[in-house]
């Protein structure tokens, strides 16, 4: 073995632990931090004699120490996809017919998972690959929803509702090939920028360790603010402004949806906010899961950025209608 192969190996070994290093520190950190909070929360809410603040400490830490450990199996997954599959694979196994393009990746979501960060850039690269847009954000669209880590959070933060995760899946997989289908017959050049490469994409060990932290950093952030919006829209509001909401079906509804969009929980973790969500109909909470991962406000500008704000706009708009139609007819037959 020569020099610059033992080097490449040791680069490699070097890389691999530290990645693994980040993901074992970040994740347990993020678990201390929540059981320290849990913990001294509710004892200093008491000796403020503020019932509240305990209770707005016990939903942030059920929320945040639940949906740690799929977001970190999330982001491990999403980034090994991203450094050690070749986006030609994808090329390959879709047909040539745009029609059957679509629905074939969109199921491909089920067996190769992503963070809805990740799918932005992944749909971009396929697009420069030669496969059409419409199946391109078909899978864009469907990967961070319908991948196996949230179908099982989903089943965890609802026990004993296995119709819950059937919607998710059913009304998430329908959106994304519905869209795909509208860009494929009403979907103009203009409105779509060609995604440009500035630079080499970069694969192997390097590219998943540097994946990973970024994921689980990023993702873990969003996770923490989600969980402590939930927990104060649960103590904060008051329930008489809820009923307003909750005793319409449609009301409701449109809250969670317009809520997914503001909170951009990860996909891994929005099952348990979701689930935190108790006053809520069934429906209104599959609409929050449905919408998250497929319209929020970081995804919009990750679209405008590497597709254009023209695409960027009207996608997202399109796709929160469809996302709200889908949640409510799968709800009305399932839930």
């Amino acid at each position: 073995m020569g020099v610059e192969s033992r080097r490449s190996v040791v680069d490699g070994v070097r890389v691999a632990v530290r990645a693994l290093v980040y993901a074992v520190v970040g994740g347990a950190a993020l678990i201390a931090i929540a059981t320290v909070a849990s913990v001294l929360g509710p004892t200093l809410a008491l000796d403020l004699y503020t019932p509240p603040v305990a209770a707005w400490w016990t939903v942030f830490t059920a929320i945040t120490v639940q949906g740690v450990p799929f977001l970190l199996l999330g982001t491990v997954v999403s980034a090994a996809i991203g450094a050690f599959v070749p986006e030609k694979v994808f090329s390959r196994l879709l047909p040539r017919n745009q029609a059957l393009a679509v629905p074939v990746a969109g199921a491909a979501g089920v067996v190769l998972p992503g963070c809805e960060c990740a799918s932005v850039p992944v749909a971009g690269s396929l697009m420069r690959r030669g496969v059409a847009p419409a199946a391109a954000l078909a899978f864009l669209l469907s990967a961070p929803a319908i991948n196996p880590v949230v179908l099982v959070a989903t089943s965890i933060a609802f026990p004993g509702q296995p119709e819950m995760v059937l919607g998710r899946l059913v009304a998430s997989l329908a959106t994304a090939v519905v869209m795909g289908w509208l860009w494929a017959r009403f979907g103009k050049e203009e409105w779509l920028r060609p995604p440009q490469r500035h630079a080499p994409e970069a694969r192997g060990v390097k590219a998943f360790g540097a994946g990973l932290q970024h994921d689980f950093l990023h993702a873990g952030g969003f996770l923490v603010l989600g969980a402590a919006a939930a927990a104060t829209f649960n103590i904060v509001v008051p329930r008489s402004v809820l009923d307003l909401f909750t005793g319409s079906a449609w009301l409701s509804v449109l809250l969670l949806a317009v809520l997914a969009v503001v909170l951009c929980v990860c996909s891994e973790a929005d099952a348990f906010v979701a689930a935190s969500l108790s006053g809520f109909s069934p429906t209104a909470r599959l609409a929050f899961m449905v919408v998250g991962p497929m319209v929020d406000l970081k995804l919009i500008a990750l679209q405008a950025g590497t597709f254009g704000r023209a695409f960027a706009v009207r996608f997202s708009a399109v796709t929160w209608v469809v996302a709200v139609v889908s949640s409510v007819l799968v709800g009305w037959w399932l839930l």
